[in-house]
Protein backbone atom coordinates (compact mmCIF):
# COMPACT_ATOMS: atom_id res chain seq x y z
CA UNK A 1 0.00 0.00 0.00
CA UNK A 2 3.21 2.43 0.63
CA UNK A 3 4.25 2.62 -3.15
CA UNK A 4 0.70 3.64 -4.11
CA UNK A 5 0.65 6.39 -1.34
CA UNK A 6 4.41 7.77 -2.29
CA UNK A 7 3.08 7.83 -6.02
CA UNK A 8 -0.12 9.35 -4.97
CA UNK A 9 1.83 12.13 -2.66
CA UNK A 10 4.37 12.87 -5.70
CA UNK A 11 1.19 13.55 -7.98
CA UNK A 12 -0.16 15.50 -5.83
CA UNK A 13 2.97 17.94 -5.00
CA UNK A 14 3.24 18.15 -8.49
CA UNK A 15 0.08 19.39 -9.41
CA UNK A 16 -0.06 21.58 -6.41
CA UNK A 17 3.45 22.94 -7.35
CA UNK A 18 1.81 23.26 -10.71
CA UNK A 19 -1.20 25.14 -9.81
CA UNK A 20 0.98 27.65 -7.21
CA UNK A 21 3.31 28.43 -10.54
CA UNK A 22 1.83 28.35 -13.64
CA UNK A 23 0.69 31.78 -15.04
CA UNK A 24 -0.53 29.77 -18.24
CA UNK A 25 -4.61 28.81 -17.36
CA UNK A 26 -4.41 25.86 -19.67
CA UNK A 27 -1.10 24.64 -17.34
CA UNK A 28 -3.24 25.47 -14.45
CA UNK A 29 -5.99 23.16 -15.33
CA UNK A 30 -3.43 20.10 -16.15
CA UNK A 31 -2.32 20.26 -13.11
CA UNK A 32 -5.55 20.53 -11.32
CA UNK A 33 -5.87 16.91 -13.40
CA UNK A 34 -3.16 15.52 -12.04
CA UNK A 35 -3.87 16.28 -8.39
CA UNK A 36 -7.38 14.36 -9.47
CA UNK A 37 -5.50 11.51 -10.95
CA UNK A 38 -3.62 11.43 -7.44
CA UNK A 39 -6.57 11.01 -5.54
CA UNK A 40 -8.04 8.55 -7.57
CA UNK A 41 -5.33 6.58 -7.03
CA UNK A 42 -5.35 7.55 -3.06
CA UNK A 43 -8.98 6.30 -3.60
CA UNK A 44 -8.85 3.32 -5.36
CA UNK A 45 -5.36 1.84 -3.18
CA UNK A 46 -7.06 2.33 -0.17
CA UNK A 47 -10.29 0.74 -1.02
CA UNK A 48 -8.63 -2.30 -2.15
CA UNK A 49 -6.50 -2.67 0.87
CA UNK A 50 -8.93 -1.57 3.69
CA UNK A 51 -12.62 -2.85 2.25
CA UNK A 52 -10.89 -5.61 -0.58
CA UNK A 53 -14.74 -6.85 -1.37
CA UNK A 54 -16.55 -3.33 -2.02
CA UNK A 55 -16.15 -1.10 -5.03
CA UNK A 56 -16.48 2.18 -3.38
CA UNK A 57 -13.33 3.67 -3.73
CA UNK A 58 -13.67 3.03 -7.43
CA UNK A 59 -17.13 4.47 -7.77
CA UNK A 60 -15.72 7.65 -6.23
CA UNK A 61 -13.38 7.66 -8.93
CA UNK A 62 -15.25 7.36 -11.79
CA UNK A 63 -17.36 9.98 -9.87
CA UNK A 64 -14.01 12.21 -9.80
CA UNK A 65 -13.50 11.65 -13.48
CA UNK A 66 -16.49 12.69 -14.38
CA UNK A 67 -16.57 16.12 -12.22
CA UNK A 68 -12.74 16.30 -13.92
CA UNK A 69 -13.94 16.37 -17.56
CA UNK A 70 -16.91 19.36 -16.56
CA UNK A 71 -14.31 21.44 -14.85
CA UNK A 72 -11.80 20.83 -17.81
CA UNK A 73 -14.74 21.93 -20.17
CA UNK A 74 -15.75 24.69 -18.31
CA UNK A 75 -11.53 25.82 -17.75
CA UNK A 76 -11.41 25.93 -21.47
CA UNK A 77 -14.45 27.62 -22.48
CA UNK A 78 -12.78 30.35 -20.14
CA UNK A 79 -9.77 29.78 -21.98
CA UNK A 80 -11.41 30.76 -25.42
CA UNK A 81 -13.17 33.64 -24.27
CA UNK A 82 -9.96 35.21 -22.51
CA UNK A 83 -7.93 34.42 -25.83
CA UNK A 84 -11.18 35.61 -27.89
CA UNK A 85 -11.03 38.79 -26.11
CA UNK A 86 -7.45 39.77 -24.99
CA UNK A 87 -5.46 36.83 -26.98
CA UNK A 88 -3.63 35.63 -24.81
CA UNK A 89 -4.10 32.90 -22.16
CA UNK A 90 -2.38 34.06 -18.69
CA UNK A 91 -4.46 33.91 -15.55
CA UNK A 92 -3.47 38.09 -15.76
CA UNK A 93 -6.62 39.09 -17.52
CA UNK A 94 -8.90 36.96 -15.32
CA UNK A 95 -10.03 39.85 -12.74
CA UNK A 96 -10.92 41.77 -15.73
CA UNK A 97 -13.67 39.36 -16.58
CA UNK A 98 -15.93 40.42 -13.68
CA UNK A 99 -19.10 41.89 -14.67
Amino acid sequence: MVPYIAVAAVLFSLGLFGVLTRRNIIGILMSLELMFNAVNINLVAFNKFVWPGELTGQIFSLFIIVVAAAEAVVGLAIVLLLYRNWQDISNDNINVMKW
